[in-house]
């Protein structure tokens, strides 16, 4: 249990914890937004709109966020388009072909102070989400490997 997770409150002044190995390389969390590399997520998608994909470095698993100097890793921002009663999460992007760590998503653009409960990203992946999640939310999803966009469109292309 975290700090942020007893006491949601709190996510107004200090960001939920995040899995350094997960994310690509300097990665850092505000209490609204990811920043990779220097990119702030929120400002990319203000300027290429969702699906949005973010390719950096990967990390180095068990060295606190050394870079990669071969691997690559991602981040898909994706807005959610419906939320259904059975807890399975529309959002605007098809993560099932990426290989998505959807237990590190992340609502970003806003700071919720509600409890975090579990949604279904897909049939095998699911996130840990604030309960007040609505429609035009946006997640963020790191993604081991470099993502294109083609990827993620529904029922689209690959």
């Amino acid at each position: 249990m975290t700090l942020t997770s007893l006491l949601p409150s709190l996510r107004k002044s200090i960001p939920d914890p995040f899995v350094i190995d997960r994310w690509p390389e300097w990665t850092h969390l505000t209490t609204t937004d990811v920043v990779v590399s220097g990119v702030s997520l929120l400002r990319l998608v203000e300027l290429c709109d969702t699906p949005c994909v973010h390719i950096a470095a990967a990390v180095v698993p068990g060295t606190h966020g050394h870079p990669s100097d071969v691997e690559q890793s991602s981040v898909v921002v994706a807005t959610v388009v419906e939320i259904p009663h059975d807890g399975l999460l529309v959002l605007d992007a098809d993560i099932t072909r990426v290989q998505a760590h959807a237990s590190e998503a992340r609502l970003i653009g806003r700071a919720s102070t509600q409890h975090s409960v579990p949604f279904s990203l897909s049939a095998e992946q699911s996130a840990v989400l604030p309960a007040d999640l609505r429609v035009g939310d946006l997640i963020a999803i790191p993604c081991r490997g470099a993502v294109c966009r083609r990827q993620l469109r529904p029922g689209g292309v690959s």
